[in-house]
């Protein structure tokens, strides 16, 4: 597992099956495709009489989702994934589903837009389990989480039966131990044949998610089969991008049509850029100090609109794409900029500021706080100039003018 502050990449169901077949996590045979044409050959070469036909989105509740046509808004379906008996089922479905929007309760109303699709093969299912794999942070542990209570929304589960989720922490030095496996397996209910499956598939997931550095490996559901066989028939993974440098074949499985747009523009620009729900800008160089900036802010009654660390050393151009994209968020209702110069000189961050006010206007209060390297310069650029902002001494006094600025919290 890799450490400090985890920003996660997402990847699709079907990359994540094939990583846990590659894994030696028993799934199901399936077929990616990208038309209805290559659905209709998935169901033919599968031989199955029954298949799934699932939306691929980065976001969960696809089951529940709605699709929608894009041009006209009309509902097309309920339901992004759907059980085909037939090859005209598949037709239907897989045309109802490609090149339209998918609405989930992750997604927001907005939805995601369909591209891709994953053609299954069906399977007796007797059973449907809750499986999850997540990194505890505050316990330094990875957290396996597994409940009876499969297929269903397992945050109902959690509030209306919380008994029903089982949960067991695994020290990394130690690695995943014998009687862990067979309590988590005991508390499913599982025995005999299924619960030896069982052992199999959560040492493989979990030598999986160590190996892979996952943030979360999650499986609803897990299920076990009228033959007693334990198969993960979902696969939704999230790598820890900090651990991005080990793993090269990351940016293969990268989807940047799922991804937000300025974040992937903030990437290419070597920013760390993280989009909030909150209404206040922040630009901030160091992830220690950016953190502190966010939580400050907070304190005083405001909400971030994004973590933003320009890092140490930028240059002009990249402050200036930073306050360029901050300027950009149609949500920002002031800004705040809180530099503590070591590498990083004041009055680079300061031109760049003022540059890119003088570009693209500045329609929202502004609050800047320099400290460190060359910090008098950088005030004297602002001190000097026309631009309208309010210079403090302090974070706290930073977060304090900013949130009073915009007429306090939302």
């Amino acid at each position: 597992m890799a450490s400090g502050r985890a920003v996660a990449m997402n990847i699709h169901e079907y990359q994540g099956k094939q990583l846990f077949r590659e894994a030696g996590v028993r799934v199901l045979e399936g077929v990616h495709c990208k038309s209805v044409e290559d659905a209709l050959n998935a169901y033919d070469s599968l031989g199955s009489k029954v298949v799934a036909v699932k939306s691929q989105i980065h976001a969960g509740g696809r089951g529940k989702g709605s699709l929608f046509c894009p041009d006209t808004g009309e509902l097309l379906m309920e339901g992004g994934v759907k059980i085909a008996f037939s090859r005209e089922e598949v037709e239907n479905y897989a045309g109802n589903i490609l090149g339209h929007r998918l609405v989930t309760k992750q997604t927001g109303p907005e939805g995601k837009m369909v591209n891709n699709l994953y053609v299954e093969a069906g399977c007796a299912i007797a059973h449907e389990y809750y499986l999850a794999l997540l990194v505890d942070r505050e316990a330094k542990a990875v957290l396996i989480m597994a409940s009876k209570e499969g297929g269903m929304d397992i945050e109902e589960v959690a509030e209306n039966t919380p008994d029903e989720i089982h949960k067991i922490w695994v020290d990394i030095d130690a690695g995943l131990l014998g009687f862990q496996k067979r309590n988590l397996g005991n508390s499913l209910g599982l025995s005999g044949a299924s619960l030896k499956s069982f052992f199999r598939i959560i040492g493989s997931l979990y030598n999986f998610f160590i190996s892979n550095d996952c943030s979360m490996v999650e499986i609803n559901p897990l299920v076990r089969t009228e033959g007693d066989e334990i198969v993960a028939l979902d696969a939704k993974v999230s790598f820890d991008e900090n651990a991005s440098f080990r793993h090269k074949n990351w940016n293969e499985l990268r989807d940047l049509s799922e991804e937000e747009a300025t974040e992937t523009r903030a990437k290419k620009a070597g920013l760390s850029y993280v989009k909030l729900d909150g209404n206040i800008g922040c630009l901030v160089n160091g992830a220690g100090l950016a953190m502190a900036t966010m939580d400050v802010i907070k304190l005083y009654g405001g909400e971030p609109a994004n973590f933003l660390d320009i890092g140490g050393g930028a240059e002009r151009d990249v402050v200036q794409e930073a306050f360029e994209i901050i300027l950009e968020d149609q949500n920002v209702k002031g800004i705040l900029v809180n530099i503590f110069g070591g590498i990083q000189r004041c009055d680079v961050v300061a031109s760049a500021v003022l540059d890119t006010t003088e570009k693209m206007g500045l329609n929202v209060p502004l609050v800047i706080r320099l400290s460190g390297t060359n910090f008098e310069e950088g005030r004297a650029i602002i001190e000097n100039s026309n631009l309208d902002c309010h210079s403090v001494e302090t974070l706290a006094e930073g977060a304090e003018a900013i949130v009073n600025l915009i007429g306090g919290g939302q």
